[in-house]
């Protein structure tokens, strides 16, 4: 893909110092960059390609193909569909627009713009993601699936608003510990595993703990905070 003679990458020393959060990627750096020269910078080899790319091309094929997947004729209410589908693209859009403008020229501040646009599309991929589940998990019980999806949008509003105003990694992971409690709490209900039943034939209390248990499994390993990156200079363009 990278197919452009870009410009004298830098090292980890002569990057900018809100690019030097990473000390295990060494190499590979691009320079401080124009909008246009950021552009340009998708057809040359760098250390931040493989993160455009894996975000951008699941973002074209969620942009263009999605649509075409749901069963829009079947949905009773459109919004699930609909939010189903930005939920899809959130995440997807704030991590390119992150990872290839975070050189810009407007150094620091554009950065902290970009970032807080990439924590938006997780927080938006974890509040509108969910909310088509509990809606059709609690389908049967219209007065529970309203309190719950109120709840939710608004806890989730509030873990947006931590996570955007949040002056250091660790306040940014903690901003997210609102959805994580309401989501391990509510995991009784069932939200998030497998199609509801039936209405009249079943509880939605019959995922527990198979749910559970996932739902841990999944955050775990994600609070741990594994060491990302290889010390390998070399590695640093093929798995930045």
């Amino acid at each position: 893909m990278a197919f452009l003679n870009g410009p004298r990458l830098l090292n980890w020393a002569s990057s900018p110092p809100h690019l030097q959060f990473n000390r295990y990627v060494l190499t590979g750096y691009r320079p401080v960059s124009s909008v246009n020269e950021c552009v340009k910078s998708l057809f040359y080899r760098h250390n931040e390609l493989g993160n455009i790319y894996t975000h951008g091309i699941p973002l074209l094929c969620f942009l263009f193909l999605l649509p075409l997947s749901i069963p829009w004729a079947q949905i009773s209410a459109t919004w699930l569909g609909i939010v189903h589908f930005l939920a899809c693209l959130s995440p997807q859009l704030g991590s390119v627009l992150y990872h290839l403008f975070m050189n810009h020229e407007g150094g620091a501040p554009v950065y902290r713009t970009l970032l807080t646009l990439d924590m938006c599309g997780i927080c938006m991929v974890n509040t509108l993601g969910a909310l088509p589940i509990v809606y059709t998990t609690l389908l049967c019980y219209p007065s529970t699936r309203t309190v719950a999806l109120l709840s939710y949008t608004l806890l989730s509003s509030y873990a947006i608003y931590c996570a955007v105003s949040a002056t250091s990694r660790c306040r940014r992971l903690q901003s997210f510990a609102w959805q994580a409690l309401f989501s391990s709490f509510s995991s009784p209900l069932g939200w998030g595993w497998g199609a509801p039943p039936p209405c009249g034939t079943s509880s939605p209390w019959t995922s527990w703990p198979s749910w559970g248990l996932i739902n841990l499994s999944l955050r775990v390993p994600g609070a741990g905070r594994p060491r990302e990156r290889p010390p390998t200079p070399a590695a640093d363009f093929h798995f930045p």
